[in-house]
């Protein structure tokens, strides 16, 4: 056995392209170190429809230079299958470890099979690739980025020429593809004859963004912004100079670039302490800001803290979900707006009352982004689609724009947009979110949690009685088949799923508690809180996490 790990080992080194993986693999291999051979070889990172993602490192179950080219000559035979020889491939990238390294050689891979390649010039936010592959009238786009994973991470995402993510059966389709390459001395790979393209596209990703803002609508709200050591500073910076917004005040120890994300456990805005350094920006201004806005690293997602009485406060995803979509309905806005299942079903009450379609589709801008005649798309996860036309996929830069156009025209009321979820609650009834996330280092903790809900089934939660279960692995006549379970109760809704991008079990909890008036709104918070904590311990109790 241990034989043929290092037969394989050396067999991978003798190929690798990279200098410091062979090093580190060439360590594993002189020390004899089989458990972490075993873990790198044990099979290879799968490729899905979040195209790659993995820890860095040497190895078929790492992300690294041998594994990205494998990929790209996967898409590269597979663009060419779909008669799209000669096609344009965009390539956009992160400032994470490897990221330029992975966009130059998807690009020499892409020129070696004989299609046409262009790379962003330098690290740029995720939705400018996303606009670039329409823009450009490109076959398929290539982003490298782990989005807000650990450091330690790097990622691949894949879209092909609508703009959008890929979809099954496309994924399989360039999976088969990555197996059926030999080996990487049959991929051809040239030291040149690929494009680094100028400012131009991202000159003309901005010139959109103005298209977001209704004219002459005030511009007043004053922001506190964070990057959280990504790379949405400066074009969020440029788009919020070109629309006339103050400019915001930066939280510095995280405005540029760090690889490392020296100053967050995760460097997602999402996770506990990731504010703490915005809020004390927030906290130490002079005149106190009206938002703070946060982009995750790779500026898709968009968060949005408020001052609460004494303190601020994050919004939640579904909080600013809802808080847009109303904007955008008060604006006269026509077409439909799409959710993820796992959002809060306020979007449907908003989108009915205006008369307008409403779509709830799969996890995952990917399906967002196809739901027909989109106007407007967000996911519970901090992602909105505010400019489907110029983005079809969530955009962090578009999104605080139009938050803080909200917060102007607020304020100019002499209103906040705590003001406005109020409203809403009694409009639509509260309709309070919550999630149950649990991270785990074995995988199959997950599936163990899956398959108990499945044969032990609970029968109510919170004391509220489960009126229906859907199993999504069967799919339903809206949803294609995926590994979830969705509980239905008498004012209550539950999903639970693993989560695609990360080895966490996620449940995504929602209660709606009627409300009569604003003097009744404390009461059912105060309702919809303890709900919300009943069931989440009924929940992990039934899943045994």
């Amino acid at each position: 056995m241990h034989d043929e790990l290092i037969a394989q080992a050396q067999a991978w080194l003798t190929e690798d392209p990279d200098p410091d993986t062979r090093t580190e693999l060439a360590g594993l291999i002189d020390a004899g170190d089989h458990t972490e051979l075993a873990a790198r070889f044990s099979g290879t990172l799968q490729f899905g429809t979040a195209g790659l993602r993995g820890e860095l490192g040497a190895g078929p179950m790492r992300m690294n230079r041998s594994v990205v080219i494998r990929a790209a000559a996967g898409l590269a035979a597979y663009l060419k299958k779909q008669g799209q020889a000669d096609g344009l491939v965009v390539i956009g990238y992160d400032a994470r470890h490897k990221s330029h390294d992975f966009a130059q050689d998807t690009a020499a891979v892409m020129i070696g099979a004989g299609l046409r390649a262009a790379v962003l010039p330098r690290p740029l936010p995720t939705p400018v690739l996303a606009f670039a592959i329409r823009h450009l009238g490109a076959v398929a786009g290539v982003e490298v980025t782990a989005s807000h994973n650990p450091p330690r991470d790097n990622g691949y995402k894949v879209y092909l020429g609508d703009g959008s993510q890929i979809v099954p059966p496309a994924d399989i389709d360039i999976a088969a593809e990555i197996a059926a390459v030999p080996s990487l001395t049959t991929v051809r790979r040239p030291t040149e004859g690929w494009d680094t393209l100028d400012d131009a596209v991202l000159d003309a990703y901005l010139a959109r963004t103005d298209a977001v803002l209704s004219e002459g609508s005030p511009r007043t709200a004053r922001t506190v912004y964070t990057a959280m050591h990504g790379v949405g500073k400066d074009v969020l910076l440029a788009a919020f100079a070109r629309a006339g917004f103050p400019a915001p005040v930066l939280v510095a120890e995280q405005a540029d670039p760090d690889p490392e994300f020296p100053t967050v456990a995760f460097p997602n805005p999402e996770e506990p302490g990731a504010m703490d350094l915005a809020f004390a920006t927030a906290r130490a201004c002079g005149t106190a800001p009206d938002l703070i806005i946060a982009n995750d690293p790779d500026a898709d997602r968009c968060a949005v803290a408020v001052q609460d009485v004494t303190d601020w406060r994050m919004l939640r995803g579904d909080e600013v979900g809802a808080l847009l979509a109303a904007h955008l309905v008060r604006r006269g806005a026509t077409g439909t707006f799409a959710e993820s299942i796992v959002s809060s079903s306020l979007l449907g009450r908003i989108a009915e009352k205006a008369g307008l379609p409403h779509v709830e589709t799969l996890t995952g801008f990917k399906w967002i982004a196809r739901a027909e005649g989109l106007r407007y798309g967000y996911e519970e996860a901090l992602g909105y689609c505010v400019d489907p036309d110029g983005v079809r996929d969530k955009d962090g830069i578009t999104a605080a724009l139009l938050i803080t156009e909200l917060a102007s025209q607020l304020k100019e009321e002499g209103r906040t947009l705590l003001d406005l979820l109020d409203d809403l609650a009694v409009e639509h009834g509260l309709h309070a979110t919550d999630q149950l996330s649990v991270r785990v280092e074995d995988l199959s903790l997950i599936a163990a949690a899956m398959q108990r809900l499945r044969e032990q089934p609970p029968t109510e939660l919170a004391g509220l009685p489960i009126t229906r279960t859907d199993d999504l692995t069967k799919g339903t006549a809206e949803l294609p088949p995926t590994d979830g379970l969705r509980y239905t109760l008498d004012g209550a809704r539950v999903i639970v799923r693993p989560s695609g991008t990360e080895p966490k079990l996620k449940c995504y909890l929602e209660v709606v508690v009627p409300v009569g008036s604003h003097q009744d709104l404390p009461e059912a918070r105060a309702k919809a809180t303890a709900l919300l904590e009943s069931i989440k311990r009924d929940l992990s109790t039934a899943a045994g996490i």
